[in-house]
């Protein structure tokens, strides 16, 4: 892998990047991800510390499956973008259905994973309202809600990380197999670094528009929104959110494109090497 195909495949995904029908089909998508956000905030406000912190992660559990459906059907569209061959969304949709359902079980397991993480959080909440105790249990127990937080970033973390892994893997190959795990994992230990290199490149852009669109959006709310009720906060909220979906799709679609391409050169970089 060689610096010039990375720029070469870069540079290929960031074009196909900002197309129409693409930004049309993703905009929607992401619109209902980031209602689920907005939903969730307006839950947490005056709501506990146990709840908020809750609330803070579900968003993305809850969202990682439509994603990763949407991904899917992104990944076909650029297939047939890189390759010239005239496509028909309408179509790839149709022949893509059923797959899609199976797809977006595929993160239920990290989903239960976050809620069992969470019912545990509950337990040193409980401990540490114990009267006399609880002040001292809070302090002793005080590692045993940092391992869970960390848990809960690792799981986003690895959200990120199916996503940009297995996409491809199950757009390219047209069902969804039993042993998808076991050759993403092969994947991944065959070039440890090549790979972790491609998938921090492919999340670069989405990074930096998450960065600059969230430091907007929170000195937005510091200095012009309104405190006032639970409803008028969210409605706040969605009408903010409905730009920043708009202007995050073009990172959401060069994600994508990039894992496809990135998937495309480790196969042929592993072929070459076979042969």
């Amino acid at each position: 892998m060689t610096f010039q195909e990375i720029e070469f495949i870069f540079n290929r995904a960031l074009r196909f990047s900002f197309t129409k029908k693409k930004f049309l089909f993703m905009f929607p998508i992401l619109v209902i991800c980031g209602l689920m956000l907005v939903f969730c905030r307006a839950l947490a406000v005056n709501a506990g510390e146990w709840v908020v912190l809750s609330l803070t992660f579900l968003p993305v559990f809850l969202s990682s499956g439509l994603l990763l459906a949407a991904g899917v059907v992104l990944a076909r569209v650029y297939h047939h973008e890189v390759k010239m061959v005239p496509l028909s969304f309408k179509k790839i949709l149709r022949q893509s259905w059923e797959l899609l359902i199976g797809v977006s079980y595929l993160t239920f397991p990290l989903l239960l994973a976050y809620l069992l993480l969470w019912m545990m959080m509950g337990i040193f909440y409980l401990l540490k309202e114990i009267p006399a105790l609880g002040d001292v249990l809070g302090v002793v127990l005080a590692f045993g809600p940092f391992l869970l937080v960390l848990g809960s970033l690792i799981l986003s973390f690895f959200n990120l990380f199916l996503l940009f892994f297995a996409t491809p893997h199950i757009a390219l190959n047209s069902r969804l197999k039993l042993k998808l795990a076991e050759e993403v994992y092969f994947r991944f230990k065959e070039n440890l670094f090549s790979n972790l290199a491609l998938f921090l490149l492919g999340l670069i852009p989405l990074l930096l528009g998450v960065g600059i669109l969230s430091l907007a959006a929170f000195l937005t709310g510091i200095n012009f929104l309104v405190k006032a009720e639970t409803l008028t906060i969210a409605l706040q909220w969605f009408f903010i959110m409905i730009p920043f979906c708009a202007m995050l799709t073009p990172g959401i679609l060069f994600f994508f494109n990039f894992a496809v391409e990135s998937y495309a050169l480790m196969q042929k970089k592993y072929h070459t090497k076979v042969a």
